[in-house]
This record gives C-alpha cells, sequence and structure tokens, in this order.
C-alpha cells in the first residue's frame, strides 16, 4: 500500500471539489486487500478528507455473517459517514435472499448505508420492488445503481421517497440519470478528473445542461476508455501517466497490455492531460 500517494490523492480530490469520497470499492481493489489493509485504507481517507466531505466505506461480502461483522468493524472507524455494500457476489440469491442480506448490514449499525446494485460484478440485480422494501429501512439512505438499465433506474426514481438517494454507477449514464432526478454520480473517472467530472454534475443538478453536456461530451471517450479492459486497470494507467500513483494491481488484476496503454496515452495526449502534468512539472 502506498500511503502517501492515497494522502496525496484524497487531497487532490476534495481540493478539485468533489462531494464525497467512497474507498476501497471496485476501483480501489478491495477484492484483492487483506482486511487490515482494507480498514487501513479507510481510516487514512478519513484522516486526509479531515471532516471536509463525507466518507463511505466500501464493505460487500457474499457471506451475509461476514458482510455483517465487517460492517462492525467499519462502524468503530472514528469520522466515518456511512457505508457502501454491493450484492453478494456468486451466490446469486434471489431478491428475498438479497433483502434480508442487507436488511442485516444494516441492523447490524447505526451508520447510513448506501446499497450498490452491479449485477455485472455479482450475478444478481437488486429489483425495483426489493430496492423500495429496503428503502423503508431507516438507515438504508439510497443506492449506487450499476445495472446500466435506465428502465428500471427510472421505475426507482419514480416510486422512491424523495428522501432517498439515487447515484449513478455509470459515468456514461450520469447526464441520463440525473435528468431523471438521480442525488448525483459515483465515478470511476473522477479518479483521474474530479473537478471535471464534479463539474459535470454539479451543472446537471442546477439545470445548465448545456455546460453539462460539453463535459460530457468532451470526456466521454475517456470515460469509455477505462472499460477497455476490466477496471480498475485502465484508470490506473491513466492516473501513472498523469502522475497520480503507479499500476501495480494484484492478482488475478493485471496492468493494461501495451496496445491499450498506447490507446489510452494518446487520448490523454488529445484531452491535454498530460500537456497538464507537463506544466506543473
Amino acid at each position: 500500500m502506498d500511503e502517501a500517494a492515497l494522502r496525496s490523492l484524497v487531497e487532490w480530490q476534495v481540493e478539485s471539489g468533489i462531494g464525497f469520497l467512497i474507498p476501497c470499492g471496485t476501483t480501489g481493489e478491495a477484492a484483492t486487500l487483506t482486511e487490515q489493509e482494507w480498514l487501513r485504507v479507510v481510516e487514512i481517507t478519513v484522516e486526509a478528507a479531515a471532516g471536509r466531505v463525507p466518507v463511505f466505506g466500501g464493505c460487500t461480502n457474499n457471506s451475509t455473517a461476514e458482510a455483517v461483522a465487517k460492517a462492525k468493524k467499519l462502524a468503530q472507524v472514528p469520522g466515518l459517514n456511512g457505508i457502501l455494500t454491493a450484492n453478494p457476489y456468486y451466490n446469486k440469491p434471489g431478491q428475498q435472499g438479497q433483502y434480508l442480506h442487507f436488511r442485516a448490514i444494516a441492523e447490524a449499525v447505526e451508520l447510513p448505508i448506501l446499497l450498490y446494485n452491479i449485477p455485472g460484478r455479482t450475478g444478481v440485480n437488486l429489483e425495483p420492488a426489493t430496492l423500495l422494501r429496503l428503502a423503508e429501512i431507516p438507515n438504508i439512505v439510497g443506492v449506487k445503481e450499476s445495472s446500466g438499465n435506465i428502465t428500471q433506474i427510472t421505475e426507482i426514481l419514480t416510486a422512491a421517497p424523495e428522501s432517498f438517494k439515487v447515484f449513478a454507477g455509470d459515468d456514461s449514464l450520469a447526464l441520463p440519470v440525473l435528468s431523471l432526478g438521480g442525488a448525483g454520480l459515483i465515478s470511476v473517472a473522477s479518479n483521474v478528473l474530479p473537478a471535471e467530472m464534479s463539474a459535470m454534475v454539479r451543472a446537471g443538478l442546477e439545470g445548465d445542461w448545456t455546460k453539462a453536456r460539453e463535459l460530457n461530451r468532451k470526456y466521454f471517450r475517456l470515460m469509455q476508455a477505462h472499460f477497455w479492459e476490466p477496471n480498475p486497470s485502465p484508470v490506473k494507467a491513466v492516473m501513472k501517466l498523469i502522475g497520480r500513483g503507479d499500476d501495480v494491481l494484484r492478482l488475478p488484476m493485471i496492468p493494461v497490455a501495451d496496445p491499450t496503454r498506447k490507446r489510452l496515452e494518446a487520448l490523454a495526449t488529445e484531452l491535454g492531460l498530460l500537456q497538464e502534468v507537463a506544466a506543473k512539472g
């Protein structure tokens, strides 16, 4: 773990105007961290943020008992504002199984809970009817919706209480979700473009769709490029290019192949990201 780089990254993100931080999500390689490392990453993020923005720690397991135990450990991190927890992976539970799983986590802690629906990674979809049941639990406050199904997201936004926050979980769907009443975006691209992605989302929330569309148009190809190979390999490659870390990954994740790296470098150059690095250096 590169603790100095993590602290520097948190500082840059906060200074760039992001709204909140989620350490140990997919892009943060939570699945390959030891429990000690996972807790340390969350602790460092909270310390570095220093109360300037909320911090929600990622906490997912396919065993409900383990997920509850992890949530209880996270809840002991001083200053942590909430927990993000995804569908149980591999087991492929039905809707009632998912409901009971998430309810058990919520009942085990007092912290606010953001659910994370990402069927492409977990193999199961949290359907709107189940999500609406979960929204009745007081400390389940929202969802990161990464189903990619805009009809499903619309159904949730139409039926959920106004206090229940629906965040886009895909950069490419941020503007459609915001236009339907979404609360914001939990972003991959913001690791590389914190100011730009924040400005795009803020413009959408404020109804300045001309500005939001301009920023989306400019950076959309990079949003897509971050998935040319499995996340987080491409975004870590770009972060190395812009001098914000290294692209060392733990197996089974590996750095991007050379052809992908060259394509990413060409795109970053075209967008002016490498010129900015040179100017600062």
